[in-house]
């Protein structure tokens, strides 16, 4: 999912009443979330008639959320590449190294059908996702942080997500790196810098609709999942609880390796909280549209099913990491 970011920095500047009103909204977008999309797919499930007809405009509501993120960004979110370069490279390296792999490994574990197994490698292969960077607020780990690792996996994934893909699926389906390329700088790059544009031109207009970005994530992102899962119900019937599986052991091995190779490269305990969320946390939605668009309805039903179980184990490790640190101080790195 791409949930807008609290509007926040590392610098931990006074809230205004638009950060207030923003964060706040964007909590309640990653606490209503799971319970909406659910009901999303119940609907699709058993009227997948109304689903299929707005399957045409997956690729619409993709760019529209992906606007909305870049409505969020601002130059300094950047900045942190050049005073932090380290972090920021480990949680991004991470990123198109960890998830794509587990993703393989969890596919071969499983045994997955061919469909299944590319869905499950393309949501591995696919930036990280912005709910993340709330997910990091609530968890009190570094916002700023997890708001340059997104900003830069995303601006990278019209080279890295087909290219992996590619290496890592291509053995399951023939895979068109080149169309799928063209297909995230259409979805993702342009309405993310067309975002990032109106902000720098419009920035008095933009802060007074930021509140409003997350809830037009949910709702695109409940679109995408309506159209994936109507069709298909029959993958859901004879794979579905084989999918949850696969999409759980993904996003919690992401976790896990994403916390402790930072570690292991000596990152403060913030960092490394920081690069576990942002590496488990996918923007499975992207995940989704590409497999449906590129292979078929079922190839795009583990990157709906992570859109609903991310967000839920989301909210519960910030429940975890919120709570030890206030038990345990953790440092400012």
């Amino acid at each position: 999912m791409t949930t807008p970011a609290p509007n926040l920095t590392s610098s931990d500047r006074t809230p205004t009443p638009t950060t207030t009103k923003e964060d706040l909204s964007a909590r309640i977008a990653v606490t209503v979330f799971p319970v909406l999309i659910l009901a999303a797919a119940v609907f699709a499930f058993f009227v997948p008639a109304a689903g299929q007809s707005i399957a045409p405009f997956t690729s619409i509501f993709l760019g529209v959320i992906m606007f909305a993120m870049g409505l969020t960004l601002t130059i300094p979110d950047f900045g942190l590449v050049a005073r932090r370069p380290l972090p920021v490279l480990i949680g991004v390296v991470a990123q198109f190294v960890i998830m794509p792999l587990v993703g393989l490994g969890v596919s071969v574990l499983l045994q997955l059908p061919p469909e299944l197994a590319v869905g499950v490698i393309l949501v591995g292969c696919a930036p990280g996702g912005t709910s993340s960077n709330v997910i990091t607020y609530l968890s009190k780990a570094d916002t700023a942080l997890s708001v340059t690792m997104t900003s830069i996996s995303t601006l990278l994934a019209p080279i890295f997500t087909p290219l992996l893909t590619l290496w890592l699926a291509g053995s399951y389906l023939p895979i068109a790196a080149g169309d799928m390329a063209m297909s995230i700088v259409q979805m993702v790059l342009v309405p993310v810098i067309a975002g990032i544009v109106i902000r720098l031109l419009l920035g008095s207009l933009v802060d007074r609709i930021m509140p409003a970005l997350p809830w037009v994530s949910v709702a695109g992102i409940s679109l995408v999942v309506v159209a994936v899962v109507s069709g298909s119900t029959e993958a859901i019937v004879s794979a579905g609880a084989l999918v949850l599986l696969a999409v759980v052991l993904h996003n919690g091995i992401g976790y896990l390796a994403g916390y402790w190779l930072a570690r292991l490269l000596r990152q403060g305990e913030r960092a490394a909280r920081t690069t576990s969320i942002e590496v488990g946390m996918q923007n499975s939605g992207l995940a989704a549209t590409l497999a449906a668009s590129a292979f078929s309805p079922a190839a795009a039903l583990p990157g709906a099913i992570f859109s609903i179980w991310h967000n839920l184990s989301g909210a519960m490790l910030a429940m975890y990491y919120r709570r030890s640190s206030d038990t345990h101080p953790v440092d400012a790195a």
